[in-house]
Protein backbone atom coordinates (compact mmCIF):
# COMPACT_ATOMS: atom_id res chain seq x y z
CA UNK A 1 0.00 0.00 0.00
CA UNK A 2 1.11 3.34 -1.03
CA UNK A 3 2.20 5.64 1.79
CA UNK A 4 0.09 8.51 2.91
CA UNK A 5 1.04 12.18 1.80
CA UNK A 6 0.49 14.55 4.91
CA UNK A 7 1.27 18.16 3.77
CA UNK A 8 0.25 21.70 5.95
CA UNK A 9 -2.62 23.12 4.59
CA UNK A 10 -1.26 26.61 5.77
CA UNK A 11 0.38 27.35 2.32
CA UNK A 12 -2.91 26.88 0.24
CA UNK A 13 -4.73 29.61 1.63
CA UNK A 14 -6.81 27.83 4.08
CA UNK A 15 -5.13 30.07 7.20
CA UNK A 16 -4.84 33.75 8.34
CA UNK A 17 -1.45 32.33 9.88
CA UNK A 18 1.60 34.88 8.46
CA UNK A 19 -0.72 36.22 5.92
CA UNK A 20 0.03 39.73 4.83
CA UNK A 21 -2.77 42.21 5.56
CA UNK A 22 -3.81 44.52 3.00
CA UNK A 23 -3.99 48.52 2.78
CA UNK A 24 -7.00 49.79 4.07
CA UNK A 25 -8.18 46.24 5.03
CA UNK A 26 -9.14 47.61 8.49
CA UNK A 27 -10.55 51.18 8.72
CA UNK A 28 -11.89 53.00 11.87
CA UNK A 29 -14.65 56.17 12.26
CA UNK A 30 -14.73 58.01 15.41
CA UNK A 31 -18.39 59.04 15.71
CA UNK A 32 -21.00 57.22 14.08
CA UNK A 33 -24.18 59.38 13.60
CA UNK A 34 -25.55 60.44 9.99
CA UNK A 35 -21.94 61.08 8.42
CA UNK A 36 -19.86 58.31 10.37
CA UNK A 37 -22.74 55.73 9.50
CA UNK A 38 -22.69 56.47 6.05
CA UNK A 39 -19.13 56.21 6.11
CA UNK A 40 -19.30 52.66 7.82
CA UNK A 41 -21.80 51.49 5.74
CA UNK A 42 -19.85 52.44 2.33
CA UNK A 43 -16.63 50.50 3.26
CA UNK A 44 -18.30 47.60 4.83
CA UNK A 45 -20.29 46.74 1.73
CA UNK A 46 -16.90 47.09 -0.06
CA UNK A 47 -15.26 44.02 1.88
CA UNK A 48 -13.19 46.20 4.25
CA UNK A 49 -13.66 45.91 7.92
CA UNK A 50 -14.70 48.57 10.20
CA UNK A 51 -14.80 49.73 14.06
CA UNK A 52 -16.68 52.90 14.78
CA UNK A 53 -16.08 54.56 18.14
CA UNK A 54 -19.04 56.10 20.22
CA UNK A 55 -18.82 56.80 24.23
CA UNK A 56 -21.70 55.46 25.40
CA UNK A 57 -23.44 52.13 24.53
CA UNK A 58 -26.75 53.90 23.73
CA UNK A 59 -24.82 56.03 20.93
CA UNK A 60 -23.47 52.40 19.31
CA UNK A 61 -27.18 50.82 19.84
CA UNK A 62 -28.72 54.03 17.50
CA UNK A 63 -25.72 53.50 15.35
CA UNK A 64 -26.17 50.17 14.51
CA UNK A 65 -30.09 50.99 14.13
CA UNK A 66 -28.97 53.85 11.33
CA UNK A 67 -26.80 51.13 9.63
CA UNK A 68 -29.26 48.34 9.39
CA UNK A 69 -31.77 51.01 8.08
CA UNK A 70 -29.04 51.85 5.04
CA UNK A 71 -29.07 48.08 4.44
CA UNK A 72 -32.93 47.80 4.50
CA UNK A 73 -32.93 50.28 2.41
CA UNK A 74 -30.56 48.70 -0.21
CA UNK A 75 -32.95 45.18 0.38
CA UNK A 76 -36.16 46.76 -0.63
CA UNK A 77 -34.25 48.04 -4.21
CA UNK A 78 -33.19 44.74 -4.74
CA UNK A 79 -30.05 45.90 -4.10
CA UNK A 80 -28.79 43.57 -1.49
CA UNK A 81 -30.11 40.13 0.00
CA UNK A 82 -30.39 38.93 3.74
CA UNK A 83 -27.28 37.20 3.67
CA UNK A 84 -25.12 39.76 2.15
CA UNK A 85 -26.50 42.02 5.04
CA UNK A 86 -25.50 39.75 7.76
CA UNK A 87 -22.22 39.63 5.90
CA UNK A 88 -21.53 43.28 5.96
CA UNK A 89 -22.84 43.56 9.81
CA UNK A 90 -20.08 41.20 10.92
CA UNK A 91 -17.71 43.84 9.12
CA UNK A 92 -18.31 46.05 11.68
CA UNK A 93 -17.85 46.17 14.83
CA UNK A 94 -18.15 49.48 18.03
CA UNK A 95 -16.09 50.54 20.74
CA UNK A 96 -15.70 52.91 23.71
CA UNK A 97 -12.06 52.77 23.85
CA UNK A 98 -9.38 54.46 21.37
CA UNK A 99 -7.27 51.56 21.82
CA UNK A 100 -9.18 49.37 19.59
CA UNK A 101 -8.12 51.52 17.01
CA UNK A 102 -4.83 49.80 16.94
CA UNK A 103 -4.44 47.38 13.45
CA UNK A 104 -6.21 50.51 11.87
CA UNK A 105 -4.26 52.38 8.72
CA UNK A 106 -6.62 54.72 8.42
CA UNK A 107 -9.59 56.37 10.77
CA UNK A 108 -11.53 59.43 10.06
CA UNK A 109 -13.05 61.77 12.51
CA UNK A 110 -16.77 62.26 11.94
CA UNK A 111 -18.06 63.58 15.24
CA UNK A 112 -21.13 64.84 15.13
CA UNK A 113 -22.76 68.40 15.29
CA UNK A 114 -23.36 70.05 19.02
CA UNK A 115 -27.00 69.17 19.38
CA UNK A 116 -29.30 71.79 19.03
CA UNK A 117 -26.57 74.49 18.05
CA UNK A 118 -25.33 73.12 15.38
CA UNK A 119 -21.60 74.04 16.01
CA UNK A 120 -18.67 71.35 15.48
CA UNK A 121 -16.18 72.45 18.22
CA UNK A 122 -12.60 72.68 16.77
CA UNK A 123 -10.74 71.48 20.08
CA UNK A 124 -13.26 68.73 20.70
CA UNK A 125 -11.91 67.71 17.52
CA UNK A 126 -8.41 68.22 17.96
CA UNK A 127 -8.86 66.00 21.08
CA UNK A 128 -9.68 63.34 18.59
CA UNK A 129 -6.43 63.94 16.66
CA UNK A 130 -4.50 63.80 19.75
CA UNK A 131 -5.96 60.64 21.31
CA UNK A 132 -5.62 58.91 17.53
CA UNK A 133 -1.80 59.22 17.39
CA UNK A 134 -1.19 57.94 21.13
CA UNK A 135 -2.72 54.52 19.66
CA UNK A 136 -2.10 54.77 15.56
CA UNK A 137 1.68 53.67 14.32
CA UNK A 138 3.04 56.55 12.30
CA UNK A 139 2.37 56.00 9.09
CA UNK A 140 -1.11 55.20 9.69
CA UNK A 141 -3.53 57.92 8.59
CA UNK A 142 -5.78 60.19 10.51
CA UNK A 143 -8.25 61.89 8.59
CA UNK A 144 -11.15 64.11 9.26
CA UNK A 145 -14.63 64.57 7.51
CA UNK A 146 -13.64 67.95 6.86
CA UNK A 147 -16.57 70.81 5.08
CA UNK A 148 -15.47 74.59 7.18
CA UNK A 149 -12.94 73.07 9.89
CA UNK A 150 -9.46 73.68 8.11
CA UNK A 151 -6.96 70.24 8.68
CA UNK A 152 -3.98 71.75 9.16
CA UNK A 153 -5.73 73.42 12.38
CA UNK A 154 -6.53 70.15 13.59
CA UNK A 155 -3.04 68.99 13.11
CA UNK A 156 -1.53 71.74 14.61
CA UNK A 157 -0.02 70.04 17.44
CA UNK A 158 0.57 66.01 16.60
CA UNK A 159 4.21 64.91 15.94
CA UNK A 160 3.03 63.92 12.25
CA UNK A 161 1.36 66.46 10.80
CA UNK A 162 2.23 64.53 7.37
CA UNK A 163 -0.22 61.65 7.65
CA UNK A 164 -3.42 63.81 8.47
CA UNK A 165 -5.56 64.76 6.04
CA UNK A 166 -9.19 65.97 5.08
CA UNK A 167 -11.76 64.49 3.08
CA UNK A 168 -15.32 64.90 2.65
CA UNK A 169 -18.47 62.57 1.70
CA UNK A 170 -21.93 63.82 0.83
CA UNK A 171 -24.37 61.71 2.95
CA UNK A 172 -27.23 63.75 2.43
CA UNK A 173 -27.17 63.25 -1.29
CA UNK A 174 -28.70 59.65 -1.98
CA UNK A 175 -26.16 57.22 -3.79
CA UNK A 176 -23.65 60.49 -3.86
CA UNK A 177 -20.65 58.60 -4.99
CA UNK A 178 -17.94 61.31 -5.06
CA UNK A 179 -15.54 63.04 -2.14
CA UNK A 180 -13.34 66.34 -1.95
CA UNK A 181 -10.03 65.00 -0.60
CA UNK A 182 -8.32 68.43 1.02
CA UNK A 183 -4.65 68.34 1.70
CA UNK A 184 -3.42 69.97 4.85
CA UNK A 185 -0.53 72.40 5.10
CA UNK A 186 1.72 69.29 5.45
CA UNK A 187 0.29 66.71 4.33
CA UNK A 188 2.62 64.16 2.60
CA UNK A 189 2.13 63.05 -1.25
CA UNK A 190 2.07 59.17 0.49
CA UNK A 191 -0.87 59.71 2.59
CA UNK A 192 -2.54 61.62 0.04
CA UNK A 193 -1.74 59.34 -2.42
CA UNK A 194 -3.28 56.26 0.13
CA UNK A 195 -6.82 57.88 0.47
CA UNK A 196 -7.11 58.50 -3.60
CA UNK A 197 -6.92 54.81 -3.34
CA UNK A 198 -9.16 54.35 -0.77
CA UNK A 199 -11.50 56.39 -2.50
CA UNK A 200 -11.27 53.79 -5.58
CA UNK A 201 -11.46 51.10 -3.19
CA UNK A 202 -15.17 52.25 -2.50
CA UNK A 203 -15.74 52.96 -6.01
CA UNK A 204 -16.47 56.80 -5.81
CA UNK A 205 -15.10 59.77 -7.92
CA UNK A 206 -12.77 62.04 -6.07
CA UNK A 207 -11.81 65.82 -6.77
CA UNK A 208 -8.78 67.45 -5.08
CA UNK A 209 -10.01 70.59 -3.23
CA UNK A 210 -7.74 73.12 -1.91
CA UNK A 211 -7.91 73.88 2.28
CA UNK A 212 -10.45 75.85 2.69
CA UNK A 213 -13.61 77.18 4.33
CA UNK A 214 -16.88 75.34 2.47
CA UNK A 215 -14.38 73.68 -0.34
CA UNK A 216 -16.83 72.66 -3.23
CA UNK A 217 -19.90 71.47 -2.34
CA UNK A 218 -20.77 73.75 0.77
CA UNK A 219 -20.09 76.96 -0.97
CA UNK A 220 -22.26 76.09 -3.84
CA UNK A 221 -25.21 74.39 -1.89
CA UNK A 222 -25.51 76.71 0.17
CA UNK A 223 -25.27 80.27 -1.89
CA UNK A 224 -27.85 78.19 -3.81
CA UNK A 225 -29.63 77.76 -1.04
CA UNK A 226 -29.94 81.57 0.39
CA UNK A 227 -31.11 82.29 -3.38
CA UNK A 228 -33.92 80.07 -3.48
CA UNK A 229 -35.26 81.53 0.08
CA UNK A 230 -34.93 84.85 -1.16
CA UNK A 231 -37.33 83.16 -4.32
CA UNK A 232 -39.41 81.83 -1.41
CA UNK A 233 -39.71 85.53 0.59
CA UNK A 234 -40.43 87.17 -2.79
CA UNK A 235 -43.53 84.98 -3.17
CA UNK A 236 -42.10 84.04 -6.79
CA UNK A 237 -42.99 79.98 -6.52
CA UNK A 238 -43.82 77.95 -3.36
CA UNK A 239 -40.83 75.52 -2.23
CA UNK A 240 -41.93 72.60 -4.15
CA UNK A 241 -42.09 74.28 -7.06
CA UNK A 242 -38.48 75.59 -6.55
CA UNK A 243 -37.38 71.78 -6.07
CA UNK A 244 -39.02 70.59 -8.93
CA UNK A 245 -37.42 73.02 -11.22
CA UNK A 246 -33.97 71.67 -9.56
CA UNK A 247 -35.31 68.05 -10.00
CA UNK A 248 -37.06 67.66 -12.96
CA UNK A 249 -35.30 70.70 -15.24
CA UNK A 250 -32.06 70.49 -14.30
CA UNK A 251 -31.60 66.59 -12.98
CA UNK A 252 -30.90 67.01 -9.09
CA UNK A 253 -31.66 63.64 -7.45
CA UNK A 254 -33.31 66.36 -4.58
CA UNK A 255 -33.73 69.65 -4.37
CA UNK A 256 -32.35 72.50 -2.37
CA UNK A 257 -34.62 72.38 0.41
CA UNK A 258 -35.04 68.84 0.54
CA UNK A 259 -31.50 68.89 1.03
CA UNK A 260 -31.38 71.47 3.31
CA UNK A 261 -33.84 69.35 5.87
CA UNK A 262 -31.61 66.23 5.42
CA UNK A 263 -28.82 68.40 6.35
CA UNK A 264 -30.31 70.13 9.87
CA UNK A 265 -31.39 73.97 9.53
CA UNK A 266 -29.72 74.29 12.38
CA UNK A 267 -26.42 73.18 10.86
CA UNK A 268 -26.80 75.13 7.64
CA UNK A 269 -27.17 78.26 9.46
CA UNK A 270 -24.24 77.79 11.52
CA UNK A 271 -22.08 76.81 8.43
CA UNK A 272 -23.07 80.08 6.33
CA UNK A 273 -22.18 81.94 9.78
CA UNK A 274 -18.96 80.56 9.23
CA UNK A 275 -18.57 81.09 6.06
CA UNK A 276 -19.53 85.02 6.48
CA UNK A 277 -16.60 85.13 9.36
CA UNK A 278 -14.23 83.29 6.88
CA UNK A 279 -14.81 85.52 3.99
CA UNK A 280 -16.92 88.42 4.96
CA UNK A 281 -19.28 88.18 1.92
CA UNK A 282 -22.74 88.68 2.63
CA UNK A 283 -24.05 86.11 0.40
CA UNK A 284 -22.67 83.60 2.97
CA UNK A 285 -25.70 85.45 5.35
CA UNK A 286 -28.24 83.02 6.17
CA UNK A 287 -31.56 84.21 4.81
CA UNK A 288 -33.69 85.42 7.48
CA UNK A 289 -35.89 82.17 6.10
CA UNK A 290 -33.60 80.01 7.34
CA UNK A 291 -33.05 81.97 10.34
CA UNK A 292 -36.87 81.78 11.44
CA UNK A 293 -36.88 78.01 11.03
CA UNK A 294 -34.03 77.59 12.88
CA UNK A 295 -35.62 79.84 15.94
CA UNK A 296 -38.84 78.19 15.84
CA UNK A 297 -36.83 74.40 15.85
CA UNK A 298 -37.97 73.56 12.98
CA UNK A 299 -34.43 71.49 11.68
CA UNK A 300 -35.92 69.26 8.68
CA UNK A 301 -36.22 65.24 8.51
CA UNK A 302 -34.74 65.16 12.00
CA UNK A 303 -37.59 66.19 14.39
CA UNK A 304 -40.14 66.45 11.46
CA UNK A 305 -40.51 69.76 10.08
CA UNK A 306 -38.78 71.94 8.14
CA UNK A 307 -39.42 73.71 4.66
CA UNK A 308 -41.51 70.39 4.04
CA UNK A 309 -43.16 68.13 6.68
CA UNK A 310 -41.84 64.55 7.77
CA UNK A 311 -43.09 61.24 9.19
CA UNK A 312 -41.80 59.03 11.56
CA UNK A 313 -39.50 57.23 8.53
CA UNK A 314 -38.70 60.58 7.17
CA UNK A 315 -40.96 60.66 4.06
CA UNK A 316 -42.80 63.93 3.19
CA UNK A 317 -46.13 64.41 4.34
CA UNK A 318 -47.78 65.54 0.92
Amino acid sequence: MAEEIMEAIERYGLSKRNRKRTLFSRIGVVGCGKEGSVIATTAALKGIEVVFFEPSQERIDNAYARIEDKLDKKIRNWGLTENEKKAVLTRIQSTMDFKDFNGCDFVIEAIRYESQSGERRVNQRKEVFKELEAVLPPKAIIASNVSTVVVTELASELEHQDRCIGLHFLPNIPDSQIIEIVRGLNTSDETFEKVCLFAKLINHEYVTVVESAGLISIRLFLIQLNEACSMLMEGIASAEDIDKVLTVGFGHRQGVFRTADQMGIEKIVKLLENLYDEYGDLKYKPSPVLLRLSRAKHFGVSNGKGFYNYDESGNIIK
